[in-house]
């Protein structure tokens, strides 16, 4: 019961996010549920391999390249889903940057 309702939370709040920043664009509420699944399974699958491969990278900036990586994945979304749309880098940052901070906070308050 608990995965349902992260979810369902993560699917408003995402899609909350993307109707108040600059540079993303969601079509809908379906769209946000599909573009939370799609973020987890990137997340899931592609993020431990692109961790792997930009470790000399991320170490020699401190961990920020975490944040490109990040950014990335939210592009891949972008590619893979007709309903959502990023305009370009900066805004990929941005989305995955609050994104990641109100699913932090969901976890917090849901666990």
């Amino acid at each position: 019961m608990g995965f349902l309702l992260k979810l369902l939370l993560t699917a408003i709040l995402t899609y909350v996010l993307a109707r108040f920043l600059p540079g993303a664009h969601i079509a809908g509420f379906t769209d946000a549920l599909l573009l939370v699944v799609v973020l987890a399974v990137l997340n899931a699958v592609l993020k431990p391999i692109l961790k792997i491969l930009g470790f000399p990278i991320t170490i020699l900036t401190l961990g920020l390249f975490l944040l490109v990586i990040n950014a990335v994945i939210v592009l891949i979304a972008d590619w893979l889903l007709a309903g959502f749309r990023v305009d370009g880098f900066i805004s990929a940052l941005i989305f995955s940057l609050v994104l990641s901070v109100v699913t932090f906070i969901v976890d917090m308050v849901i666990d």
